[in-house]
């Protein structure tokens, strides 16, 4: 599959985040859980030993980041994985069973897509007084799945009147069959899109409600870090570049995720293909 030079770009730099998720623990040069002398070692700038200087407690702000990778990383996939296969079995089955099935599920649909997202997202992990990353998925997969229910639900229409799914129901398949042999795998393409870049909306909600305080209390998080350099901007000058890690970290996750996402739309999305 030959991809756009900006959608390998994407590739590249969703791979470098990756890379750091799955080895960021591994190379991270300090381990979060040692306590540090908070009078000699905070608000440090860059060095040979603290690349990105340290933070107010005087943790390394690099070792944070790799630190947060690996939560952003595991956050993400939990979520894009739980949010996909959710919204593509609601889509399928209202493409295919269509009327009063149809109209209940994606009118639902239609009023979870008109409430702001991040006020539900905020509403659900609010009501938690100490709330764990089990809840932060829940919240986030309360309303992550409607994306791709209706990208399931409008490819299945188009694909209904296929000639082989057709065939396959003159044949006696029953419905389940036609929808996890003939229906399934072949909107699997428009759905990859929508998983990619809902890969980085997911890490943008999460450092959202970490920003606000309402993730789990861990402070190597990128939104965490956010939300220290905010707090504590007008004490310290590093921390103006402390604030810039993370949030570079977020737009390279989010920027690599969209480039990919529109050069596989180009390359997987039928109804893109010819175009341009």
């Amino acid at each position: 599959m030959k991809l756009s030079p900006s959608a390998k770009v994407g590739g590249v730099m969703l791979g470098v985040f990756i890379l750091a998720g799955l080895l960021g623990p591994l190379i991270a040069p300090y381990d979060m859980s040692v306590v540090h002398d908070v009078t000699k070692e905070r608000f440090q700038g860059a060095s040979w030993h603290h690349w990105f200087g340290t933070d107010s407690n005087g943790r390394d702000t690099l070792s944070q980041l790799l630190w947060g990778a690996r939560k952003a990383l595991v956050l993400s996939v939990i979520v894009v994985a739980i949010s996909s296969t959710i919204g593509l079995t609601i889509g399928t089955i209202a493409g295919w069973y269509r009327g009063w099935v149809d109209e209940l599920l994606m009118r639902f649909v239609d009023i979870l897509m008109s409430f702001p997202g991040i006020l539900l997202n905020i509403a659900i992990v609010a009501v938690v007084a100490k709330p764990g990353i089990g809840v932060v998925i829940l919240a986030l997969c309360a309303n992550g799945w409607v994306g791709y229910a209706r990208v399931a639900r409008g490819q299945v229409l188009a694909l209904r009147e296929r000639d082989y799914v057709t065939a396959a129901v003159a044949l006696g398949a029953s419905n389940r069959r036609v929808m996890w042999r003939h229906l399934i795998p072949n909107l699997m393409g428009p759905a990859i899109v929508q998983m990619t870049f809902g890969f980085g909306g997911v890490i943008l909600v999460e450092a959202a409600l970490a920003f606000l305080g309402l993730g789990p209390q861990l402070d190597y998080t990128w939104g965490a870090m956010l939300d220290q350099s905010r707090q504590l901007i007008f004490l310290s000058p590093w921390v103006v570049g402390y604030t810039l890690v993370p949030g570079i970290a977020i737009m390279w996750v989010v920027l690599g995720a969209n480039l990919l996402g529109d050069g596989l739309r180009d390359r997987l999305d039928p109804r893109q293909r010819g175009r341009g």
